[in-house]
């Protein structure tokens, strides 16, 4: 709204009370009656909007905020289910110590959310020295090209404006992708060229990683049945069954 159009409707209402107390005035001739209510009209005034603006206001911002974020860990759901879990057992293997990462971060259905929590300070602080294996990155390049359109698709939602993490995620991974597809034959690739794709694919599964990790705290606080089937099918591990032991 125009700062013009919020004057002419300030000025309207003002217009219309002077006219309602006009009128009062008219029928009982009681000003002392019109400015008892007025002043104490004005004097509740302080404390309606203490209730308006720090109470109500705050408790709707924040239902507000838990179902956007409700939206944005199915958003999040979709890209792990849909292409997220092949790409994180695809990347593990160019680093070359999956031992250590299903270690660290191979979650089972019987972890603590404190111990999630210290796998994700892990994977914040560890380099993972991506080895730049043309096989394997060109296997990675095919994945990344086959779900191109769905992840464009996932670009286009306006919630992530407000989920950086998962925005830096999707934006790591559709570089990789390209750098990837504008690429004939990797084989044929320098070695200083093989470096830096394994730069950016290292980038992208730090990012793919932290960001799987803290979806597993969200599905083990709000449904504890979705993250006992991933924790059993976790890509991370490579002795990882769905059947229940």
């Amino acid at each position: 709204m125009r700062t013009k159009e919020i004057l002419l409707i300030a000025l309207l209402l003002i217009a219309v009370s002077a006219i309602l107390y006009t009128v009062h005035y008219a029928i009982f001739h009681d000003v002392h009656h019109i400015f008892i209510y007025m002043v104490g009209d004005l004097a509740f005034l302080p404390l309606e909007v203490l209730i308006l603006t720090l109470i109500v206001d705050r408790l709707l911002s924040e239902r507000e905020k838990r179902a956007r974020q409700y939206k944005m860990n199915m958003v999040i759901g979709a890209f792990f289910s849909t292409v997220g879990r092949e790409l994180l057992r695809h990347m593990a293997a160019l680093t070359g110590n999956q031992e250590v990462i299903a270690a660290q971060a191979g979650i089972d259905p019987e972890w603590s959310e404190q111990r999630i929590r210290r796998a994700i300070v892990w994977a914040e602080s560890e380099r993972f020295q991506v080895q730049p294996d043309p096989e394997i990155l060109a296997k990675l390049g095919e994945v990344l090209a086959e779900y191109r359109e769905f992840m464009l698709r996932l670009l286009e939602n306006p919630m992530l404006l407000e989920n950086a993490t998962f925005a830096d995620l999707l934006w790591a991974v559709f570089h990789l992708e390209e750098e990837l597809s504008a690429r004939e034959v990797l084989e044929e690739s320098s070695e200083s060229d093989l470096e830096h794709l394994a730069n950016d694919a290292e980038r992208a599964y730090t990012n793919l990683l932290k960001q799987w990790l803290e979806y597993m705290i969200h599905l083990q606080d709000n449904y504890p049945f979705l993250f006992s089937f991933a924790a059993r099918t976790n890509p991370l591990r490579p002795d990882a069954r769905p059947e229940v032991a």
